[in-house]
């Protein structure tokens, strides 16, 4: 079963429970599917990797929107972003630690000889690619800093 059916069984089993905030966000997911399979060139399937990536996008935007509501005193909106970011964070791959990530870019500086911060675009291109889906970029980002720094 693809998520793509996944979702929409997902979203049956939201109405016959009547979990509106859940219901919200699977429909959030499957517009974001159906607008991905649209786009131009786009195939009438998505491929997996196309799939984690419209799931990442959405979990980032509902995670920073309630930052953003934090901010302006809103924590009702910000509360109602977390839980869609929750529902919909589900369906992504197990995320790596922050050990994980670090253990991982030792093994990836070794191999580029990276030394210095001029070197941190060439790490940051392969441990993207490596950590597609399992960790959170801005964390990446991070993590390489201190070990290049």
């Amino acid at each position: 079963m693809s998520l793509f059916e996944q979702i929409n069984t997902d979203i049956k089993d939201a109405m016959k429970a009547k979990d509106k905030p859940k219901l919200e966000a699977l429909r959030a997911v499957k517009a974001g599917f159906l607008v991905a399979k649209t786009e131009k060139g786009a195939e009438d399937t998505l491929s997996p990797e196309k799939e984690l990536a419209v799931i990442q996008k959405l979990v980032k935007q509902r995670k920073d929107s309630a930052a953003i509501f934090i901010e302006n005193g809103r924590a009702e909106l910000a509360e109602k972003e977390n839980l869609e970011a929750e529902y919909i964070s589900v369906y992504m791959p197990k995320q790596l630690s922050e050990d994980e990530i670090k253990d991982a870019l030792k093994v990836i500086i070794e191999q580029t000889g990276a030394s210095s911060m001029k070197d941190m675009g060439k790490v940051m291109g392969i441990a993207s690619k490596q950590m597609a889906g399992k960790a959170d970029g801005k964390l990446i980002s991070t993590c390489v800093k201190v070990l290049l720094a």
